[in-house]
């Protein structure tokens, strides 16, 4: 039994250690860099005295090859050659260059790490994408296109009562007057459906001809909002489909109309690898 909770715990251990492994890489990582930095302040003061007792020799041993000493002596010290400093001073760096490398490879164990888990990431988004794609398809086919319609409603509904502009800031990006909410940013501004299409159909037309895919940031910038992190990671690509804006036209906390901007065809991570 006791082997049994000792194997369990074991196991327990290396699974966390492999899920905290970037980070532990990156600590290393970053820890190492210090110690390089240190270990070659250190090291300084050793070179530069390897340098200056090698230079007192090299010039000891010039004034023994040449036979008039005074003449010699009114000549300038000679210095060491490039190459000649380096033979010299390289011994006293090799802990820190040692311990550069092992931070380095750390740091690239680390991105690599990073690497595979965000692509593992992105297929998991993909698949989840295509079986949303699937599921509304189906939901279509089943209950019909007004009683889906009428489904996507009520949840925008409940994302703008999750959200209520009374505790937001409302964007004043133009003219227009109508209080608009953005569901993928959470954010209140004041814009109209005809500004919107605007922006969906530029943005359509772009792809159209040949830009191939666009970002959430690009519609956002067509409205005249600021970026977000994730409009960054998430777009639309021509392949997939074009831009579809799905208004949802609801109530806010405070009485006023509401405009809910949603998408039929919703933007989707990697849309910026075109094949």
């Amino acid at each position: 039994m006791a082997d049994l909770h000792l194997n369990r715990f074991v196991r327990n251990i290396r699974k966390r250690i492999s899920r905290r492994s970037p980070e532990i890489w990156t600590g290393f990582g970053i820890a190492g860099m210090c110690a390089t930095v240190v270990l070659a302040v250190k090291a300084t003061p050793k070179a530069l005295r390897l340098i200056e007792e090698e230079t007192a020799s090299k010039n000891a041993r010039l004034a023994e090859e040449v036979e008039e000493e005074r003449e010699n002596a009114s000549k300038p010290a000679v210095k060491l050659t490039t190459i000649e400093t380096i033979e010299v001073a390289w011994k006293p760096y090799v802990p820190a260059v040692v311990t550069g490398v092992f931070s380095i490879s750390c740091l690239i164990g680390a991105s690599s790490k990073y690497a595979r888990r965000n692509a593992a990431l992105a297929m998991a988004c993909s698949v989840s994408e295509t079986a949303l794609s699937e599921f509304k398809e189906k939901a279509i086919e089943t209950v019909g296109e007004k009683n889906v319609a009428e489904i996507q409603d009520r949840i925008m509904k409940d994302k703008v009562e999750a959200d209520p502009v009374s505790k937001k800031e409302v964007i004043i990006v133009g003219k227009e007057s109508t209080l608009c909410y953005d569901v993928f940013g959470g954010r209140y501004f004041k814009s109209d459906i005809e500004t919107i299409r605007k922006a969906e159909n530029r943005l359509n037309a772009r792809m159209v001809n040949g830009e191939n895919y666009v970002s959430l940031n690009d519609f956002y910038n067509e409205l005249g909002l600021s970026n977000t992190e994730m409009g960054y990671t998430i777009g639309w690509r021509v392949d997939k489909g074009l831009i579809d804006v799905s208004p949802s036209y609801q109530a806010a906390d405070n009485g006023d109309p509401c405009l809910a901007i949603g998408f039929i065809t919703p933007p989707t991570h990697d849309y910026d690898r075109y094949y």
